[in-house]
Parts: structure tokens; C-alpha cells; sequence
């Protein structure tokens, strides 16, 4: 029940905060000298997560299922977004797979996020929003999400920084990040959820106290990152990323 509460707490922080689900749930393991969640519990970590994102822009999905033509056009946006991270998931699942295994290679990725994100600071303040952007800027930020399957690499952190660079506000970057995290983050939990029933691996009250822990701590953690993105920016976050990647680089 313990591990399931702390990975629960880890994957609703590090999922929507750009600080990398994957790397933390690799890092923090080799540090502790446990074991990472089983095919069960990450599984049921994904749905919780799934929820919070699915809760808190509960408005923009319901104006998409309206299906009316600035509903229509979102989705598409959205779907452009979304190709990138399938094509190059499916090529490179194996190497992918390989890479959680390497802890200090996983540290190493953490420090490129935060120094990724470190250099947005230099942009301009952007004045788009999601409605505002084309296929082509959909499809740049949906390339840069793809880098998010190797481990370390934040997702939120990669879609955030390429959103401000195609000019989107801090809090508009966010928003759309999180909406185009949605296929994503089904995707995983689907992904897993198919793994943990070929392995046989049942729900147990510790997981679902897990996937009820990943709802909302990540509920609170959009709700927190738009609050500091607004007034800081991603400053935080990528000193937060360099310090703790050399840090594993280090003593890993």
C-alpha cells in the first residue's frame, strides 16, 4: 500500500509538472534501492492520471464533443499533433524499452529537458492561443512530444517549450500540452492495462489506492503549473530537471 501511494504521488507530480513521469519513475527506484511499480499498479497510475487531465479541461472536451466546426478543427489539431509520437513509438519501442534500464542514461535526458526548457526563457511572450494554431505548428508540437518516449525527457515540458517558441502564451501552451497529452496518456494506460491482463496481473485495493493518489495529486499539479507558468515561466522547472539529472549522473 506504501509503494502504491508513492507512486502515485510520483506519477500525479511528474506527469503534468515538466519534470519527466518516466525518468523520475526510474530514477527515484535506483535511488531508494526498490523496486518500480509493477505492470498493474503503472497501468492503474495512468488511468488516475488519465482522470485529472480528462476533470480539469472537462470545458474544452466538452466543446470538441460538440463537434461543430471549431470542435471539428481542435480535434484535427489534436490528431496532426498525435501522429508523430504514435509513428516514432512504434519504430523505436524495443530500443525505448531498453533505455529504463540505464538509470545514469535516464539522468543524462533529464538535464537536456531542463536545459530545453531553461532556453524558452529567451522567447518573447507569445500571444496565441490553441485556437490559433495551424496543422504545421500542431505537427512541430507533436514532433516535439514524441521526443518524450525516451526516458527522462519531459512530455509536458518538450510540448510547453515548443508551444511558446510557435508563439503561444505560457498558460495557452499548457492547455493545449495537456489536451494533446490526452491520446497520449490513453494510449500508455491502455498500453499497459493490455500488458498487466497477458501478464495476469489483477486489481488489488493497493492499486487502486494508487490510481486514486495519481487523480489528485496530478489534478493539483496542472492546477499548480498553470499558476506558476503564469507569474515564473519554466524557469523552475528546468533548474529543477539540471540539478537532479547531474545528481543522478553522479551517483548512479
Amino acid at each position: 500500500m506504501f509503494d502504491a501511494i508513492l507512486w502515485g504521488a510520483v506519477q500525479g507530480l511528474t506527469e503534468f509538472l515538466p519534470i519527466s513521469s518516466s525518468g523520475h519513475l526510474v530514477i527515484i527506484p535506483a535511488l531508494l534501492g526498490r523496486e518500480g511499480p509493477d505492470i498493474g499498479t503503472t497501468a492503474m497510475l495512468h488511468l488516475g492520471t488519465l482522470a485529472a487531465v480528462l476533470v480539469f479541461y472537462r470545458a474544452d472536451i466538452a466543446k470538441m464533443a460538440r463537434f461543430d466546426r471549431p470542435g471539428r478543427r481542435m480535434i484535427t489539431i489534436i490528431v496532426i499533433g498525435t501522429i508523430p509520437a504514435v509513428i516514432l513509438g512504434l519504430l523505436f519501442e524495443n530500443t525505448l524499452d531498453e533505455l529504463t534500464a540505464k538509470p545514469k542514461a535516464v539522468a543524462g535526458m533529464l538535464v537536456v529537458t531542463g536545459v530545453i526548457m531553461l532556453a524558452t526563457m529567451m522567447l518573447p511572450q507569445g500571444r496565441k492561443t490553441a485556437e490559433d494554431l495551424s496543422p504545421a505548428d500542431a505537427g512541430l508540437i507533436g514532433l516535439a512530444q514524441s521526443f518524450a518516449l525516451i526516458p527522462g525527457v519531459s512530455r509536458s515540458g518538450m510540448t510547453i517549450s515548443a508551444g511558446l517558441a510557435r508563439g503561444l502564451g505560457r498558460v495557452e501552451a499548457a492547455r493545449f500540452a495537456f489536451l494533446l497529452g490526452i491520446p497520449a496518456i490513453a494510449g500508455a494506460g491502455l498500453l499497459s492495462v493490455a500488458k498487466a491482463l497477458s501478464d495476469g496481473a489483477g486489481i488489488t485495493a493497493s492499486t487502486v489506492v494508487g490510481m486514486i493518489v495519481a487523480g489528485l495529486v496530478g489534478y493539483w499539479a496542472i492546477s499548480f503549473l498553470i499558476r506558476i507558468l503564469g507569474t515564473i515561466g519554466l524557469a523552475p522547472f528546468g533548474i529543477y530537471c539540471v540539478a537532479v539529472g547531474l545528481l543522478g549522473m553522479v551517483i548512479l
